[in-house]
C-alpha cells in the first residue's frame, strides 16, 4: 500500500544464508567477485549467487554491508541474502546497514553472527516497492558519487605514476630528443630544450648525460615520530591527526586526509611526536613495512613511521613516487617476501637518479592538477559519507520521507 510502513521481523523481509567455501588454491581467474566479510577480495571463474546481491560478515569484519551488482561468490565467512522476498535489493542493503550487528555477535573468543538471531530482529519497512526504490536512490546516488570519486582517484594516481616512470625511470623525453624529436608531449618546450640529448652508462645503467646517481638519503630528509603517553588523557582526543600504519590508504589512494586517532598540542609538546607539514610522504618502517601515504593536512606520526620530505629542491611528488620504486626494489631484494624493517641506513643503500632541477620542477607542475583533484575528491567523499550516514537512519526508519512517497504517512 502506498505510504504504508509495517513492523516485521527481518526474517519476514529477507532470508539470510551462509556463504560457500573457496580455498585460495581452488580459485581460478575469472570475472566474478569473491566477497569476504570485508568486501570484494578477488575474482573467480564461477559465481554462486546471481546479482544484485547483499553480503555482510558472519565472522571477521562485522557490521559492514556490501551491495554487489554482478553475479558473485560469497565466502563462508559471510551471510548473503538468499531471498529478497520481493523487496528492493539496494534498499535491503541500507536496511541492514541500520542494524546493530554487534548486538547479535556470539559472546565468545571468536565473535560471529547467528543468522537465526538476526532473522528475529524487528524492522520497519515501507510496503510500497516504489518507496523502497526512492529511498535506495537517494542513498545510492551518494554512494555512487563516492565510488566514482574513488575510481577517478585511482586513474589520476596511475596517470601521475605513468608520467614519473616515463620521465625518470624510462627517460623517454631524453630518448626522444636523442632520436631527433623537437618536443615531447607533456614536457614544457623550454624544459625539453634543456634536456640532454644522449644517455651515458652509469652504475644504474644508461642514464641521461649530466644527471647523476645519488643515494636516496641524499635526496630526502627523514623525520621521526612518537607516541604521547597513553596514561595522560590530556594528550589524546585533540585536533591533530596522529598517523599509524592502519591509517595508510589503499593502493591507488595516495592521500591521507584524516586518521583514526588524534592528539593534542600538549601531547606533541611532551613526546617525540612532531607535526609534519602537508605534502610529506609517510612510509611505515616496522610492522606492515613499506606502506605509503601523502599527507593532505598537517599531522603527527608514530615511531613506526618516517616522514620523508625532499631536500635541496626535490619536490613532494617526486619523493612520493621515488619511494614507490624504492619499496618495490626492497621487495625484489628479498625475493618478494616481506622485509621486516626500514631504518635510516636503508636510505643510504638505495640509489636514485637525480634529474636536473628544471625537470624536477616541471614534473611537480605536470602532476599537480591531477593530484590536487584527487585530494579534493577525498575531502568531498568525507562530506558525502557524513551526509549519507546522517540520512540513512532517518530514511530507513521513515522519519524522513522522500518527496512524493508520503502517502498516508508512516
Amino acid at each position: 500500500m502506498a505510504g504504508e510502513w509495517a513492523e516485521m521481523t527481518l526474517g519476514e523481509v529477507v532470508t539470510l544464508k551462509r556463504g560457500y567455501d573457496l580455498p585460495a588454491q581452488d580459485r581460478q581467474p575469472g570475472p566474478h567477485p569473491v566477497v569476504s566479510s570485508s568486501g570484494i577480495t578477488g575474482h573467480h571463474m564461477e559465481a554462486k549467487v546471481k546479482g544484485p546481491g547483499v553480503v555482510t560478515g558472519r565472522y571477521g569484519t562485522l557490521g559492514e554491508v556490501h551491495y554487489i551488482v554482478e553475479d558473485f561468490w560469497p565466502l563462508n565467512t559471510t551471510l548473503y541474502v538468499e531471498d529478497f522476498k520481493g523487496n528492493d535489493p539496494r534498499f535491503i542493503s541500507y536496511l541492514l546497514q541500520g542494524l546493530d550487528f554487534q548486538a547479535y555477535s556470539d559472546k565468545s573468543s571468536v565473535p560471529g553472527l547467528n543468522r537465526n538471531h538476526l532473522h528475529a530482529e524487528p524492522v520497519r519497512v515501507p510496503l510500497d516497492i516504489e518507496e523502497q526504490y526512492a529511498i535506495a536512490n537517494v542513498l545510492g546516488s551518494i554512494d555512487d558519487k563516492i565510488d566514482l570519486n574513488q575510481r577517478t582517484n585511482k586513474a589520476l594516481e596511475a596517470m601521475a605514476r605513468a608520467i614519473f616512470q616515463a620521465w625518470f625511470i624510462d627517460f623517454e623525453p631524453v630518448k626522444a630528443k636523442a632520436a631527433g624529436a623537437a618536443s615531447f608531449r607533456g614536457v614544457p618546450q623550454d624544459v625539453f630544450d634543456q634536456l640532454p640529448d644522449q644517455l651515458t652508462e652509469g652504475e644504474l645503467g644508461p642514464i641521461p648525460a649530466g644527471w647523476r646517481v645519488e643515494t636516496l638519503s641524499g635526496l630526502v630528509e627523514l623525520l621521526g615520530g612518537g607516541t604521547p603517553k597513553r596514561k595522560v588523557p590530556q594528550y589524546w582526543g585533540g585536533n591533530i591527526p596522529w598517523f599509524s600504519v592502519r591509517d595508510a590508504p589503499a593502493e591507488g589512494a595516495m592521500w591521507v586526509i584524516d586518521t583514526e586517532e588524534h592528539i593534542t598540542q600538549l601531547g606533541v609538546d611532551n613526546s617525540s611526536a612532531k607535526v609534519i607539514r602537508a605534502g610529506t610522504t609517510i612510509i611505515s618502517a616496522r610492522g606492515t613495512v613499506g606502506r605509503l601515504a601523502l599527507t593532505a593536512v598537517p599531522m603527527a606520526i608514530n615511531q613506526s613511521c618516517y616522514g620523508v620530505q625532499g631536500a635541496d629542491g626535490v619536490g613532494d611528488f617526486f619523493v612520493y613516487f621515488s619511494l614507490h620504486y624504492a619499496v618495490a626494489e626492497l621487495q625484489q631484494r628479498t625475493h618478494g617476501s616481506v622485509f621486516d624493517t626500514i631504518t635510516r641506513k636503508t636510505f643510504d643503500v638505495l640509489n636514485r637518479v637525480r634529474p636536473q632541477q628544471q625537470a624536477l620542477d616541471a614534473f611537480e607542475d605536470a602532476v599537480l592538477p591531477c593530484l590536487q583533484l584527487a585530494r579534493n575528491n577525498l575531502f568531498e567523499n568525507r562530506t558525502l559519507a557524513l551526509m549519507r550516514d546522517a540520512l540513512l537512519p532517518q530514511l530507513i526508519s521513515g522519519k524522513i520521507r522522500v518527496p512524493g512517497t508520503e502517502g498516508g504517512g508512516p
